[in-house]
Parts: structure tokens; sequence; C-alpha cells
């Protein structure tokens, strides 16, 4: 949720105004779509990452109000705890050299950050939690200082009633309570995005939907919160139980959380904003002078903005996105399934093999979601997040005889998914070299069976068996983490040896 918005309390007229308005939005969405008033297919992508902030000891450092404005670029953005930054690279077209210059780009702009807040004895940090995270640091306090932020954490907290509780069982079990919704700060990921044309997207969103399981199993990195050992991938479990707004009576009735991941294949975009509509009770309720109606009416097209504000407080793992550039409409689908890091290369390697997959995928004649139940879709996402790398998923058997076969995950993607994903990117123009480099760092996952999420345990109980206690172990697998991070080199070369002490 990046609007800019004005702390300040809502009553009941703005509720019920900007609830008519937001009908009026989505009519408005409908009326552009049978009208075709959409971009055309540009093979437009896109990339945010959010990061740490994190001193030389491995520990948080709540500064990014003091590390931005020596960075003093538009590319760099704050995010909701004081220790977290995001980066934001401009839309890329999808084709030749375009994962090399992407890497490129950012290399520069996070070595450019990493000095400007070294100025401060900060340092920036790609990972999905960091490990070193207590719970005294995500309090309102280490909010960062942002009306938006302030406003956003008001709505939710009155919305449900009650603190925040967090139970996620994993190797450990994780029991807390928080009276704010800092703890989603903890979550830091990468979001993909592709623009694709309206008849396009609902073929690309479930092709996104299918593989989400995928791409945890794969590039999980966020074992560790609060010094408990949980999931393999601890973000979605977190984020949903950070900004459940539903008190208990609503979660025992069935109620849906406001992060999820869905429950049904779609036929068109327009399906997902009226979902977030008829499902979810708007947070944010504030209004724009827009009439969206009387601007089509008169030939212009509406910037949506009360649809695209709710929209941004529903978190859906695959959301979509409306959005306006010189005037003209269009859509994308915002893939929010991978954490942030371990590097550069493995971030374009986890983009390659997404994008790759969701144009073979989206373009096949007897497309996977027919094949595979939706149901089975969420069971690989709940899966992988749980197990990392050793996930077994169900997936589709090949051949007209059908049904589903549970196949570990480094298999299904080394003997079935990277050709696919080779093919798709093929599909898109990609160069040979940055297909062959980026699925080949996939592939040495799959072959070694290591990503972040693995790298980070093994180190940490590496750490533990010299004698260290669990909160030494956690900071010294952190400082190792942050010095590989920096050196560059994939997370499945990394050498798991004992960090010092």
């Amino acid at each position: 949720m990046g609007e800019k918005v004005v702390a300040g309390a809502f009553d009941l007229a703005d509720r019920h105004g900007y609830r008519k308005k937001l009908h009026q939005c989505l009519e408005g969405l409908e009326r552009l779509l049978a009208e075709r008033r959409f971009d055309r297919p540009r093979n437009l992508m896109g990339v945010e990452i959010e990061l740490n902030l994190a001193g030389a000891d491995g520990m948080p450092k709540m500064l990014n109000g003091e590390v931005l404005p020596r960075i003093a670029s538009s590319d760099f953005q704050m995010e909701l705890g004081m220790f977290n930054l995001e980066v934001n690279i401009v839309p890329h077209r999808l084709d030749g050299r375009v994962f090399d210059q992407l890497a490129e780009e950012l290399r520069t702009g996070l070595g450019y950050a990493h000095r400007k807040a070294g100025e401060v004895d900060a340092g920036i940090m790609m990972i999905g939690i960091l490990p070193t995270l207590r719970h005294e640091d995500l309090v309102l306090a280490n909010l960062s200082d942002a009306d938006r932020y302030t406003l956003l954490n008001d709505q939710m907290v009155a919305a449900r009633g009650e603190d925040f509780s967090l139970d996620i069982q994993g190797v450990e079990r994780l029991l807390s309570t928080s009276a704010s919704i800092t703890p989603e700060a903890a979550c830091t990921s990468v979001q993909l995005h592709l623009q694709v044309t309206p008849e396009r997207f609902a073929a690309v969103w479930n092709a996104a939907q299918a593989i989400a399981g995928v791409q945890i199993a794969l590039g999980a990195n966020s074992p560790f919160l609060f010094g408990k050992e949980l999931w393999r991938e601890s973000r979605p479990p977190l984020f949903q139980q950070a900004t459940d707004t539903r008190p208990p009576e609503l979660q025992n009735q069935g109620v849906r959380p406001r992060t999820w991941f869905g429950e049904r294949w779609i036929d068109s975009a327009y399906e997902l904003f009226e979902e977030n509509l008829r499902y979810f009770p708007p947070l944010l309720p504030i209004g724009d002078e827009e009439e969206p109606l009387r601007v089509l009416d008169e030939g212009g097209v509406p910037r949506l903005q009360e649809l695209v504000l709710h929209n941004g407080t529903v978190y859906r793992w695959n959301r979509p996105v409306y959005g306006l550039v010189d005037g003209v409409p269009h859509l994308r689908v915002e893939n929010r399934v991978l954490p942030a890091g371990p590097t550069v290369t493995d971030v374009i390697a986890n983009a390659a093999l997404y994008y790759g997959l969701v144009r073979s995928l989206a373009d096949e004649s007897r497309p996977v979601w027919t094949r595979l139940p939706f149901a089975a879709a969420e069971e690989n996402f709940d899966t992988a997040c749980r197990l990392g790398i050793d996930a077994e998923l169900l997936w589709p058997r090949p051949g007209r005889a059908g049904g589903l076969a549970r196949v570990p995950a480094v298999e299904l993607v080394r003997d079935e998914l990277l050709p696919l994903a080779a093919a798709g990117l093929a599909a898109w123009n990609i160069a040979p070299a940055d297909r062959d480099r980026y699925l080949g760092v996939i592939e040495g996952r799959c072959k070694r069976r290591v990503n972040g999420a693995s790298w980070q345990v093994d180190t940490y109980h590496r750490a533990r068996e010299t004698g260290l206690d669990r909160h030494a172990a956690l900071a010294a697998t952190t400082r190792r983490y942050t010095e590989l991070m920096h050196g560059g080199e994939p997370v499945h070369t990394w050498p798991t040896s004992v960090p010092g002490r």
C-alpha cells in the first residue's frame, strides 16, 4: 500500500461514500474491459525488492529515516518498519539480455545504498526474515514515520479489536502477540510484475498460482523468527497472522483473511477485483474527487483511485494491478510469493524461472490448471512453505490417463519445469546466454538441494554445535550470510563452514 495518505478519523458517512465509490470504480473497470481500452502487448516486466538494514553485528538497525536521505534516489523508498527499505527497478522489456541488465542495475544500486548506509553504521541485507529480529524490535515505536503506515495500523487494529496473535508451529513453535501490525515488517519479499493484456490476464494469473509452491520450494529463505526455527519459508504464515483483522469468532465462521491464496481459478481479471469488494471491507476509506463514470462518459480514462487503494490492502500472493501511464490503462500480475535474496544472482534466477514458466504454462493448449485442482495448488504452497527444497508437490501426471502424483520438488523442476521455463524464455526472445546462466542456477539448487533457508538452518546448527547459544548462533549465521550475500555467488555454492564467534 504505497499511497501517500494523511492520517485522520473516518465517520460512517466516509465509509458509506467510499463503498459507493468503490462500486462505481468497479463498474468503470468493467466498461474499460468491455470497450477494449487497455494497452497493447508490450512484454514489460518490473522488479521490487524489500530490504533490511542491519549492523556489522547482524542486528537490525532502525535507521531508514537517516539512510534514505543519504541514498537520495527515487528508486529507494520507505517501507513499513524502520529497518526496512524498498528498491524499485524501472520497467524493462522482457527480451534479449534483460536479466543481465537487471542484475547489473541491482548490483550497482544496492552497492551504492550499502555504502550510504555504512555512513550510519548500517548495511543492506536481502533476506526473507532477518534471523536476529526480536519481539521487542517489532513494536509500534519502530513503525516507519509515515502517515500511511500509522493510519493503516490504526484501521487494522480497530478492525480486529484486540491484539494480533502469532502461532506458528514449525520445527519449533512460536507463540506471540502484538498490539500493532509491525511484525508484518519482518517479511521482506521480491515482487515480480508482468504487464499483460486483459485477454491474457487469467491464463497468466492461473499459471502463477499453479507454480507458487514451486517458487517457494526453490526460493525459501525465511526459516527463523524471534529466535525460533519455524517453517523453511515463514513469511506467509507470519504475514497472514500479522495482518489478520478477523477476531477468533470470525475466523471460526470461515471469514476470509486479508492475506490469502485465493480459492479458485479465474476467467478474467475483473473477477479478482470484484472479489476484493465482495469479501473485504475497506480499511482506508479515502475518497478521490474523480467521478470515474463521468470521466468514461466524456471519453477519458479514470484513475480508479479508490479501487487501487482498496486492492492494495488485500494481500494476495498473486495480485491484480490496474495502472495508468500517459493516459492509457494497463493490467499487471504482481507475483508476491518470493522472499528477498539471498544474492542478486539468486533473485534474477528466481525471476527467470517465473517468467519462463508463466509464459509456457499460459500458452499450453491443455493448461495445467485444467488438470490441477485449485486446492492442490494451495496445498503445494503450504507444503513448500513448511518444507522448502525438501517438499514433495502434487502435479498432474503426463499423458491422457490424468490424475495427480506427489513428486519431490527438485525432481519436478529438474525433469519437467526447467525445460518448460527454457521454452518460455525462448518465446520471450531472451538471449540464450541469459537463459542458460540463470536457469543453471536453479538447476544447481536442485542438484545440491540447497536454497537460502537450508543454508541458514545448516549454518545455524553447526554454530550451535560449537557451543554458541541460540542468540549468538543466529547472529553469527546472519554475519556470515551478509558476507556471502555481498560476495555475490549464488547460494547453492556457499560453504556451510561454522561461522566465527
